[in-house]
């Protein structure tokens, strides 16, 4: 049998947006009414739909790389094997949070990408998401293309 701990997970520390690398693609993103649940705060679950618009969009500005194309034409799917954030402050409607996305990991298979979101200097979120390759005809993991490795490899040497 597996004791249960009631010790809570590590939590990430907040970076100082200051710490971030000038170099790295930045986004600003407006909190929506939609966005927030009655209370008036952005829905957590709603993050990550906020947080993969972003990844889209630093696909086709910061990379070259349509991510709509890369999916519909080349068939390569780009979804979620592992998502996971920490929470530092509260988003609130009308906000405007910047959203920093910078590469932790080139893989075989995935990308692991780590999301910083800030309101002014104020860190409100960190986020990690890890981006599996496959192939969306045959259903299985499949290599970072050439073209995206490429991509993603240019972006980082820029970054760090």
């Amino acid at each position: 049998m597996t004791a249960v701990s009631d010790t809570p997970p590590a939590r990430a520390k907040p970076l100082p947006l200051a710490d971030l690398p000038a170099a790295a693609w930045r986004q600003d993103v407006r909190i929506r009414f939609s966005h927030c649940d009655p209370a008036g705060i952005v829905y957590f679950a709603r993050y990550f739909d906020i947080l993969h618009g972003v990844v889209e969009d630093w696909f086709e500005d910061a990379l070259g790389l349509s991510h709509a194309t890369l999916i519909k034409q080349h068939r390569i799917g780009l979804g979620y094997a592992h998502a996971e954030a920490d929470f530092f402050a509260p988003g609130f409607h009308g906000d405007v949070l910047t959203v920093i996305p910078l590469i932790a990991r080139i893989g075989g298979s995935s990308i692991g990408l780590r999301l910083h979101a800030y309101r002014g200097d104020t860190p409100v979120l960190a986020a990690n998401l890890v981006i599996a390759t496959t192939s969306l005809d045959a259903h299985r993991s499949i290599s970072v293309p050439d073209d995206v490795r490429a991509a993603l490899t240019a972006y980082h040497a820029v970054v760090v």
